[in-house]
């Protein structure tokens, strides 16, 4: 079978914080708060299925098994449990999420067979005003965050930023974070469906019951003296060039402006995937070509060898494994 670019059903999640705001892509939503969509995911909280070419109706974790490393490269799939190694996910976050930290790949409290979470934020849309929990206050020590969330005063220790549409926040396990009302995110993580909750803002979850928070697994995973979170923003004018986002240990996501046709190429060591931010365009290989829209995401396999996108001023993002 010749290699091209798969396209998913994304796999939505209700969530208390949710809207409806993931129907502007052309996504079908059911019924309730929708807060995630899982686009491109092999977890067993979430698995995708390819609506496209020959291994149509297959799911990402069937897919794996088929073609494992010949696909996805010498690099792309974790050493710990075997799966695809990242999560995709567009968020709608109409309130605010949970404040929270994801653990190390390395924390012992782990669940069997799952990964940490180190991940990377794109606003692609905000509203006026709109601000995320990013950090916490210098000099906040695990004993005074332990007697801030006892008194009720955690958001004392916490860094809010303002966002706009084009930041870009890396998210390093052990960051401790949250985003507000009125964003709408595109998100990179390992594949991973570990969180902690710190704080829930003493709110009803879908069940009418307050949703768990994990103080202790939390206060002891964070990253005191900083975890190497970075941001940025990415104001690109040059099109058809790359600017990296985030470099970590388990991706490295960077943007480009399409602008005419770009000529680019797969590499044998990892899979690609790109994500559409906004405009439409086309992908092009050797076999076919697809339509390409804002809230699209495609995985490429590491043997598609060269490809082209298309567009008029098309944004996308582009995530490997390093």
């Amino acid at each position: 079978m010749k290699p091209y670019p798969l396209q998913f059903k994304a796999e939505m999640k209700e969530r208390v914080w949710g809207g409806r705001a993931l129907e502007q892509f052309g996504l079908e939503l059911p019924e309730g708060r929708i807060g995630e969509g899982w686009m491109i995911g092999d977890h067993p909280n979430g698995t995708t299925r390819v609506v496209n070419g020959e291994l149509a109706g297959l799911g990402l974790d069937e897919v794996r098994e088929r073609l494992g490393k010949t696909w996805f490269g010498t690099k792309g799939f974790s050493e710990k449990n075997g799966r695809f190694p990242l999560l995709i996910k567009l968020l709608d976050c109409e309130d605010d999420l949970s404040v929270q930290v994801h653990p190390s790949d390395s924390y012992e409290r782990l669940p069997a067979g799952e990964l940490g979470k180190t991940e990377m934020w794109y606003i692609l849309d905000a509203k006026p005003g709109a601000k995320i929990i990013y950090g916490l206050e210098p000099g906040v020590t695990r004993d005074s965050l332990a007697a801030a969330i006892a008194d009720g005063r955690i958001m004392d220790c916490l860094q809010e930023v303002s966002v706009e549409a084009g930041d870009s926040f890396y998210i390093p396990a052990g960051t401790v974070h949250a985003l507000c009302s009125g964003v709408l995110v595109a998100e990179i993580q390992q594949n991973s469906d570990t969180t902690y909750r710190l704080y829930d803002y003493n709110r009803p979850g879908l069940d009418g019951k307050p949703r768990e928070l994990h103080i202790e697994d939390s206060l002891n995973v964070i990253a005191y003296e900083g975890s190497g979170a970075t941001r940025m923003k990415t104001n690109v004018s040059q099109p058809n060039e790359w600017l990296t986002l985030a470099q970590s240990p388990y991706f490295v996501t960077q943007k480009g402006l399409v602008n005419g046709s770009w000529a680019l190429e797969t590499t044998p060591e990892s899979f690609t995937i790109i994500i559409v931010c906004s405009g439409s365009g086309t992908i092009g290989w050797d076999g076919g070509r697809l339509d390409a829209q804002a809230g699209q995401c495609f995985l490429l396999p590491a043997t598609l060898g060269a490809y082209t996108l298309e567009g008029d001023n098309m944004t996308v993002l582009r995530s490997m494994v390093p």
